[in-house]
């Protein structure tokens, strides 16, 4: 940087994206197999593609409204009234996004000030954490209990007057943990008690297993005037590239949320508006067989971890498409990632990024291969973590 030029000591604070180092480590070695980043093998459904063919033939040039469009918020209204419990009218406000990530970002920006707090829950998504620390924010890591569960008192002791918010992720991204509703209740039920948002991340809400059930505390009667929940169909939809998600939040933020969006998007992408619109007519029943497919896929990869339960612990999960397996290794998990890429040819992504600072964890994603390239993936992970295990 030319002398004089300083960044932001802000943005030296944040730490290094891990998904972009990980990519990289990959490019470097052909032939590796990545059970790395969070995506689902499949693409949205042949309605979506119709629907970008049909705009493109009568292309509008022009910006649309920074809440997003009609036709599309009258559909995820009804698709949160009938799968979510969640009813918006008269005290909540649907905001459509580009992505997840933008609706926290947009959550955070309209509710911190510098040195203010937000609780987070570890292991975290290291993406919320991120644009915490990028909003001036301080993010205040809180243990949780066996299996990755949510710890309630622990969420209570960490409360100040500077906390501004409670985030919670069910099912949860990176330990595919899912959160009892009596537990997302109580907490919802803290932060009405203290005046902080909840913050409420279901983005993986299709993505349950065995007799696991999702639960959406904004359905909670008198919740809306304090959660923000937040959705995407990057992953029930396939719909990662496209970058469209939305967030409930109470109508008292929409001053500040429309202010955010207006600058920094101005407005969704209308083609992916309507490409989104498409794919919620046709609803679940889009991603229920993927899901279904992705349960195989799923014991697959617990039944190789059995090989490995003398030198590597993984809890049992029941939702998303990921699992966090704990390294019995002096190895630190950058190193561990990078040793079982370049010497055993799979991706891994370092527990580090999401709060993990004790042990040697990892994550593992599933979602976004088919079931002969798993085998492969998890006959390359036991064999690496075996060899790195004790090290």
């Amino acid at each position: 940087m030319p002398p004089g030029f300083v960044q932001s000591q802000r943005l030296q604070h944040v730490q290094d994206p891990i998904i972009p180092i990980v990519a990289r480590w990959l490019r470097e070695t052909p032939g590796a197999i990545s059970l790395g980043q969070g995506l689902v093998s499949y693409g949205p459904p042949p309605e979506a593609a119709d629907a970008v063919r049909a705009f493109l033939e009568h292309p509008e040039h022009r910006y649309g409204a920074v809440e997003g469009e009609p036709e599309l918020l009258a559909l995820i209204d009804a698709k949160l009234a009938r799968e979510n419990g969640i009813v918006t009218a008269p005290h909540s406000r649907i905001v459509v996004s580009a992505g997840g990530n933008m609706a926290f970002m947009n959550a955070i920006l309209a509710l911190v000030d510098s040195g203010d707090e937000v609780i987070l829950p570890v292991p975290y998504y290291f993406n919320h954490e991120m644009a915490i620390v990028m909003a001036g924010a301080v993010p205040v890591p809180v243990p949780t209990r066996a299996g990755y569960q949510l710890d309630v008192d622990a969420i209570a002791s960490a409360i100040t007057p500077r906390t501004r918010a409670v985030v919670t992720i069910s099912p949860n991204n990176p330990s595919g943990a899912v959160y009892p509703e009596a537990d997302l209740r109580a907490v919802n039920a803290l932060c009405a008690r203290h005046g902080v948002f909840h913050i409420h991340d279901e983005v993986y809400e299709y993505f349950t297993h065995d007799d696991a059930r999702h639960f959406s505390p904004g359905a909670i009667p008198g919740a809306s005037v304090h959660t923000i929940s937040l959705y995407s169909l990057s992953k029930a939809y396939g719909f990662a590239s496209w970058r469209i998600g939305y967030m409930v939040i109470p109508e008292a933020l929409w001053v500040a949320v429309n202010k955010i969006q207006d600058t920094l998007l101005i407005c969704p992408p209308l083609v992916s508006q309507a490409a989104a619109a498409a794919s919620l007519r046709v609803g679940r029943a889009h991603s229920a067989p993927h899901v279904a497919a992705l349960r195989e896929v799923r014991h697959l990869v617990f039944e190789a971890f059995g090989a490995v339960r003398d030198v590597a612990d993984v809890p049992p999960v029941q939702g998303a498409f990921y699992t966090l397996v704990d390294v019995k290794t002096r190895l630190s998990p950058m190193e561990c990632a990078e040793r079982l890429i370049r010497e055993h040819g799979v991706a891994a992504i370092p527990g580090t990024a999401f709060g993990l600072t004790s042990g040697c964890v990892l994550r593992v994603s599933y979602g976004a291969l088919a079931r002969d390239t798993v085998v492969e993936g998890m006959r390359r992970l036991t064999r690496g973590i075996r060899a790195i295990a004790g090290r």
